[in-house]
């Protein structure tokens, strides 16, 4: 049996204590962001791609972020304005949308 899905999209809603020096996805509005993608999917018509809530990506002080796999593709940090770039361009066209890719390696405070 094939894989019902071709890509997992993961996008961090963990939650930290008020007041965490790095923040958290959760309260910067990530469990928001994850349901948008996943209206967006459905209003794009992509199929093979699932919209997953993630624990800590270990990238909070970098706003809201999200990762998509198998590609490894991180993007952040991400705003409600650029779920509609990202659902298009990659997850349909299988094209990364550059300017919003996260600078890799994540250095640590």
């Amino acid at each position: 049996m094939a894989p019902p899905y071709e890509r997992h999209l993961f996008v961090c809603t963990n939650r930290r204590p008020d007041g965490a020096p790095r923040g958290c996805c959760a309260s910067k509005g990530g469990e928001a962001l994850r349901a948008l993608f996943k209206r967006e999917l459905d209003a794009q018509g992509v199929r093979g791609v699932r919209a997953n809530g993630a624990g800590c990506l270990d990238a909070c002080e970098r706003g809201m972020a999200a990762v998509v796999y198998p590609e490894g593709v991180w993007y952040g940090p991400l705003t409600e304005a650029d779920v509609k770039e990202v659902v298009s361009e990659h997850l349909l066209h299988g094209r990364p949308v550059e300017r919003l890719r996260m600078q890799l390696p994540i250095k640590k405070p």
